[in-house]
């Protein structure tokens, strides 16, 4: 799934969707995106017309959100709580999603921290920062107390 082709990358998510509506074996990254696309009926239409999906531009000047973008982040967010990596970020989850009472809803709270990481780490040309992103997280879960 790594790869900087924007079309391969994309064909993964309308692949494993179309898999999963034809009831095909899947690998295991495809069922995650299945999993994570039965979560989000508004991407569904979406990757129903795979030729569509794969040559659409999503850009913020037309009000648009990258679904791609979206079903990826949380596939990472996923993988961090399967890893606990960074390490305290499977608890802070849990706490979360006690608060919250919706495991989906905690890692779209936690998808805007991993958001603003990133942005911040691509605006300043260096890494992310860990502990940045786990004290944002930790912002929520003592907000939500």
């Amino acid at each position: 799934m790594f790869t900087n082709d924007r079309t391969k990358m994309r064909k993964v998510f309308t692949d494993a969707w179309q898999k999963h509506q034809n009831r095909q074996p899947m690998e295991p990254l495809e069922q995650v995106i299945a999993n994570i696309l039965e979560q989000h009926p508004e991407y569904q239409k979406l990757m129903k017309d795979p030729q569509a999906a794969l040559d659409k531009d999503f850009t913020p000047e037309g009000g648009e959100s990258n679904p791609f973008l979206h079903l990826s982040m949380h596939i990472a967010i996923q993988e961090q709580l399967s890893t606990n990596r960074p390490a305290g970020i499977t608890g802070l989850h849990q706490q979360l999603m006690m608060q919250i009472g919706d495991p989906h809803e905690a890692e779209h709270q936690i998808m805007e921290c991993l958001g603003q990481m990133l942005w911040e780490a691509q605006r300043a040309n260096r890494m992310p920062d860990e502990k940045d992103y786990l004290d944002s997280i930790k912002a929520l879960v003592h907000k939500g107390s």
